[in-house]
């Protein structure tokens, strides 16, 4: 059952980074339609998060820098959270 939940988490997570990943990506490429499926909801749910991090990490040198950091945090938050699923479900 537990682990079961944390399996389900981690797949939540992991679709969210493939979210961001795909994001950055299609960042390069200059003539993507941001108004059109599914480049839309893509910029708008990886934008969401990462403008967290815009906010206080600005480019440097024309690059950004804010999604390593996303990332970063975004796989701690997961580890925390999948610590603590175990803990409450006797698992560590």
């Amino acid at each position: 059952m537990i682990q079961g939940l944390i399996n389900g988490i981690n797949n939540i997570f992991l679709l969210f980074y493939v979210v961001i990943l795909l994001r950055i990506f299609l960042s390069w490429i200059p003539n993507v339609d941001w108004y059109k499926q599914p480049w839309f909801t893509i910029r708008n749910v990886a934008d969401a998060y990462l403008g967290i991090f815009r906010k206080f990490i600005p480019p440097y040198a024309g690059l950004d820098f804010s999604p390593i950091v996303a990332l970063i945090v975004l796989q701690i938050i997961q580890q925390l959270i999948i610590y603590a699923v175990a803990i409450i479900g006797g698992l560590v």
